[in-house]
């Protein structure tokens, strides 16, 4: 009932304008990114990497023992081994906290320390899955990018938006500096050059998400025609991205180039020829919602659901959950760019992944009770400590409420999964997901 309802006489005595006695939550982010990690804990005491061995497979043996050679202690046979792959874990310190004056918190219109706690969760999950976007990001637009400025005569060192995964190269297994003793081939424009260098720029205009500027050097020159602004340059070895009609780079978009199925089955299809192992029996796809909404738009789409039973609840929901192969996560972590050189155009990166394209390293000790004592109010939320601090000024009235988190997160690489032991499998390093660039 409306205050105005009651009578004249008692509309004074009656007080106005309380606030509501509680607060109203914020919008808060679809996550989804750490959800693909393979968690490992790490081990007290061994310090702050820790380094894991892959070991690969030997190549099939298709050609008969030839009995003349099989007489003798060896039998005609020359032993093998098997090649192995590391990657690495480096953990650090994230952490994060808010005061609360248990006094001044009495007048107030609800629990602040319940409001802090439900801030502080949020914030350190949304932080770990930014961590763990970033981190899969960064090694699948490796060795992906376009000229940045056109070369004035030909010459060996190129100007290159992003220099990620042209840095390294992997030698045994062991990632280890782009050099004259460890060559990297890389296609600029139309060419193949032999990369004996790299290097970032001091001050870094790379339009990439988390990109690095930065300068090849060649063993030879590079053509002025390959190495004009706006070329795609690609390593041997670089991570697969598709493209709207097979657009080179992220430069060339065109409005109009939209998320279509036949782009996700393409990046199935490049999945399963690496032999990259589901999640569950299907591969986890994080998009965000303009990604999701394009397939409602693309023929083959709606053409596989037409007269499907299921095609009331899909498009009543808006969304599908799995099909074509894939598992669909919305998220709103996904990286939105703005188009590198096309006014009003957003360039959107859906991300299909396979199990192990992620791990998770855990630091065990952050528990421990010489770290957390047992009179202390710390607890283990999802690997996140949730730490409550008692009031330790003059007046002991102010608690903290804090949450820290120690571990990391890396991309392990499957270079001894290549086309002699898989006769399907790609040359790309890193071979657990497959990224798609889009317009929307």
């Amino acid at each position: 009932m409306g205050i105005q309802n009651f009578p004249a006489a008692l509309q004074p005595i009656i007080q106005q304008g309380f606030l509501e006695r509680e607060f109203e939550q914020a919008l808060r982010s679809r996550l989804g990114y750490r959800a693909i990690a393979d968690r490992e804990e790490i081990a007290v005491g061994i310090g702050e990497t820790l380094t894991k061995t892959r070991a690969g497979l030997k190549p099939s043996v298709t050609t008969p023992l030839p009995p003349a050679s099989n007489n003798n202690f060896d039998n005609g046979l020359s032993p093998t081994t098997w090649s192995v792959e590391q990657y690495t874990i480096t953990i650090n310190h994230y952490a994060a906290t808010t005061d609360l004056n248990m006094v001044t918190s009495r007048v107030g219109i609800a629990s602040q320390f319940l409001q802090n706690a439900y801030v502080n969760g949020e914030q350190a999950a949304r932080s770990l899955d930014e961590l763990a976007r970033n981190a899969l990001f960064n090694s699948y637009f490796g060795g992906n990018t376009r000229v940045r400025v056109t070369l004035g005569a030909a010459g060996p060192a190129l100007a290159v938006d992003d220099v990620r995964g042209f840095l390294t190269g992997f030698v045994n297994g062991v990632q280890q500096p782009v050099s004259s003793a460890n060559p990297l081939t890389v296609t600029v424009g139309a060419d193949a050059y032999t990369l004996i260098g790299s290097v970032a720029d001091a001050t870094n205009v790379s339009t990439a998400p988390n990109g690095i500027s930065g300068v090849l050097t060649f063993s030879t020159n590079v053509s002025v025609s390959d190495g004009t602004t706006g070329n795609t340059v690609t390593a041997a070895n670089a991570s697969v991205i598709l493209r709207p009609a097979a657009r080179g780079n992220t430069g060339g978009l065109l409005a109009g180039d939209t998320l279509t199925m036949g782009s996700l089955l393409d990046a199935v299809s490049k999945l399963r020829m690496n032999a990259v192992p589901e999640v569950d029996g299907v591969y986890n796809c994080y998009l965000d919602p303009v990604s999701a909404r394009q397939l409602f738009a693309d023929p083959d789409f709606k053409q596989l659901f037409q007269g499907a039973t299921s095609a009331n609840q899909v498009f009543r929901r808006g969304m599908v959950n799995q099909f074509l192969g894939l598992r669909f996560i919305p998220t709103t972590e996904a990286f939105v760019q703005a188009h590198p050189t096309l006014a009003g155009l957003m360039v959107r990166r859906p991300i299909i992944c396979g199990q192990g394209a992620l791990i998770e390293g855990d630091f065990a000790g952050m528990a421990a009770d010489d770290v957390a004592p047992k009179d202390s109010i710390v607890h283990l939320v999802d690997g996140v400590a949730m730490v409550t601090r008692e009031p330790l000024d003059r007046l002991q009235q102010i608690i903290a409420q804090s949450w820290y988190w120690i571990g990391g997160f890396c991309t392990p690489s499957d270079t001894t999964t290549n086309p002699t032991i898989i006769p399907t499998a790609t040359n790309a390093a890193f071979k657990r997901a497959v990224m798609i660039e889009h317009i929307g």
